[in-house]
C-alpha cells in the first residue's frame, strides 16, 4: 500500500496510482481528523470520494502516533488525550472515537486503535503496551458493530451520535509484544481469538534493526490466522518484504517509496542509487537498464540529476513515480513467485534491491 498520509500519496495524484496498478491505498486517521476534520470529509461522502480514488483505502487508527507523539500525550485505560501538533488543542482518542472517524471517512479496512511500543523499551513497557492494546480489542469491534446497526448495537462510552457508515467497514486487529516471543504468542492467542477481520503485526520496524526485526517476523506471522489477511505494519525495503512473505505475511505500508524519492533515492536491481551523484551528470540513459519504467522512461538519469540539482518540484515527482512503479512490480512479481513456484530466482533477482 502506497502511504497516502494526508489523503494523499506525495507529489502524485490518484491516476498515477490507478495507472501504475495499485489497488489499495493507506490514510492516517489523526491527521485527517485535525485536518480538514472527519466531518468535512464525511460531507464530501468519504474519502475516496473526496481524493477522488475508486480503489480501496485502508486507514490507520492513529495508534502509531500515539508513540511517536509520546511527548504530546497521556495514556490511560479509556484512550489517549494528546495536542494536536498543529495548533495545540486538547483531544481524546478512544478506540471507540477511532472506529467512528474511520467509519466517518467510509474507509474499507479500519485498524483497531492499540498501543505501539517504541524502541527500545523495557519488557514491561511491551507488556504494557500490549495490555492496553488487549483491553481496547474488543472496544473497537463494539463500536462497529454500533456503527453497523449489528449484535450490541449499545452506545460504547463518550460515544457522539454521528450517521452509521456503510456496513461494509472491516476492522483489523493487531499484534503486539515488542520483540519478546512469549508476549508475542500471548498476544497472538488474545487479539486472533476476537472476530477481526484482518490480522496485523504492530510494533516492527519502529528503529530496532533489521537482526531484530526479522526473528519477530519469522516468529509472530505463523501465529496468525491463514484464512484472513495478515499484514505486516510499517514494512519496508524490499528485501524485508521478501523476507515477510516467505513467513506468510500478505500486506504491506511503507513510507520509503516516497520518503527517499524525495531525498534523491531511487531503487533499482542493483541497488538504491543516489540520483543527485556526480556519475549521473552525463549518463543519456537510465539509472538501471533493469529498472525502466512507463512512467519514467523517457527522462535521463543526467535529466533527473540535473532537476535535483536545480531544486525543481518534478524531480521528486519523477523519482517517486520509478519508486512507486519498482515496488508495484516488485508486488506482483512475488504474487506471480507464489503461483508459479519460482521463488528462488525472485529471491535472486532482488538480493542487491
Amino acid at each position: 500500500m502506497p502511504v497516502g498520509t494526508q489523503g494523499t500519496v506525495k507529489t502524485v495524484g490518484s491516476e498515477d496510482l490507478e495507472a501504475l496498478g495499485y489497488s489499495l491505498i493507506l490514510s492516517n486517521t489523526y491527521h485527517l481528523s485535525l485536518r480538514p476534520g472527519a466531518d468535512l470529509i464525511e460531507q464530501f461522502g468519504g474519502l475516496h470520494k473526496f481524493m477522488s480514488w475508486k480503489g480501496p483505502i485502508l486507514t490507520d487508527s492513529g495508534g502509531y502516533q500515539v508513540m511517536s507523539l509520546a511527548h504530546m500525550r497521556k495514556i490511560t485505560e479509556e484512550g489517549v488525550s494528546f495536542k494536536s501538533h498543529l495548533d495545540g488543542s486538547e483531544h481524546f482518542l478512544t478506540p471507540e472515537r477511532s472506529i467512528q472517524i474511520q467509519g466517518q471517512l467510509s474507509v474499507d479496512i479500519s485498524m483497531a486503535l492499540d498501543v505501539c511500543p517504541p524502541y527500545p523499551c523495557t519488557r514491561d513497557e511491551a507488556a504494557e503496551a500490549m495490555r492496553l492494546t488487549h483491553l481496547w480489542a474488543p472496544r473497537n469491534l463494539a463500536a462497529r458493530r454500533f456503527f453497523d446497526g449489528g449484535e450490541g448495537h449499545v452506545s460504547p462510552p463518550s460515544l457522539p451520535s454521528t450517521d452509521s457508515p456503510p456496513s461494509s467497514q472491516a476492522v483489523f486487529g493487531i499484534v503486539q509484544g515488542g520483540v519478546h516471543e512469549d508476549l508475542r504468542r500471548e498476544s497472538a492467542e488474545y487479539i486472533t481469538s476476537h472476530s477481526f477481520d484482518g490480522f496485523a503485526v504492530g510494533g516492527v520496524s519502529v528503529g530496532e534493526p533489521t537482526e531484530m526485526q526479522y526473528p519477530v517476523v519469522k516468529f509472530a506471522a505463523p501465529l496468525l490466522p491463514t484464512d484472513k489477511p495478515r499484514y505486516l505494519m510499517g514494512v519496508g525495503h524490499p528485501q524485508d518484504i521478501l523476507h515477510a512473505v516467505g513467513c506468510g505475511i500478505d500486506m504491506f505500508d511503507c513510507v520509503l517509496p516516497t520518503r527517499m524519492a524525495r531525498h534523491h533515492a531511487l531503487y533499482t536491481l542493483k541497488g538504491r542509487v543516489n540520483a543527485s551523484g556526480k556519475k549521473w551528470a552525463e549518463h543519456d540513459g537510465p539509472f538501471d537498464e533493469g529498472s525502466v519504467f512507463p512512467a519514467t522512461e523517457r527522462y535521463s538519469a543526467a535529466y533527473i540529476r540535473h532537476l535535483f540539482k536545480a531544486g525543481e518540484a518534478l524531480a521528486g515527482r519523477l523519482a517517486t513515480l520509478h519508486n512507486l512503479a519498482f515496488y508495484a512490480r516488485l508486488m506482483q512479481e512475488i504474487r506471480d513467485a507464489i503461483e508459479f513456484g519460482s521463488w528462488p530466482s525472485l529471491m535472486e533477482r532482488y538480493k542487491l534491491a
